[in-house]
This record gives C-alpha cells, structure tokens and sequence, in this order.
C-alpha cells in the first residue's frame, strides 16, 4: 500500500474556511491547462521495478474546497487532476 496526500493547515481564525489554494488553485473537473495534475503514477518495488499504479482509491475530505478525479488513458497511464480555490461560495 502507498499513501499520500496534500493538506491544507486551516486555523479557521475567523470562523470559515482558509482561502489558501491546492495544487493550481482550479478544481479537477477543469481538466487539462487549468486544474494541477500528476500522470503516468507509478510505485518501485522491491526488485527496483516501476510499476503501474493500479485500483487508485482518491479521496478529498472537503470536495467543496478541494477535489481529486483520476483516469486512465494510454497516453497518460493512471493519472489523477487534484486542487481548488479553498474558501468558496460552496466552501463557506
């Protein structure tokens, strides 16, 4: 098993969510030249072998504030799109 993550630190001074952004600031569902991605996801083995990263399980604790979608193609592999705004209209 691999695990990692992002995290944004939110003290919630004033009693709503942190404006800090993840990855390009665009959630994943817009896609390719906006939303910040990773592509061709692979891990190393013990045999020193890179591997295709299979059966991703994605998850965002706060998807009004930040998002994670993923896919495969054969031009990218696995692949996943991850950020947002942080504080929005639906992220109060």
């Amino acid at each position: 098993m691999v695990q990692f993550g992002g995290e944004v630190v939110n003290t919630r001074p004033s009693g709503s969510h942190t404006p800090t952004q993840m990855g390009s600031g665009h959630f994943p569902r817009e896609g390719f030249n906006r939303a910040a991605y990773f592509r061709n996801v692979q891990v190393v083995d013990w045999d020193n072998n890179l591997l295709p990263a299979r059966d991703l399980r994605l998850v965002a604790d706060h998807p009004a504030c930040y998002g994670i979608q993923g896919g495969y193609n054969r031009a990218w592999g696995n692949y996943f799109y991850y950020g947002g705004p942080g504080r929005n209209v639906h992220c109060p």
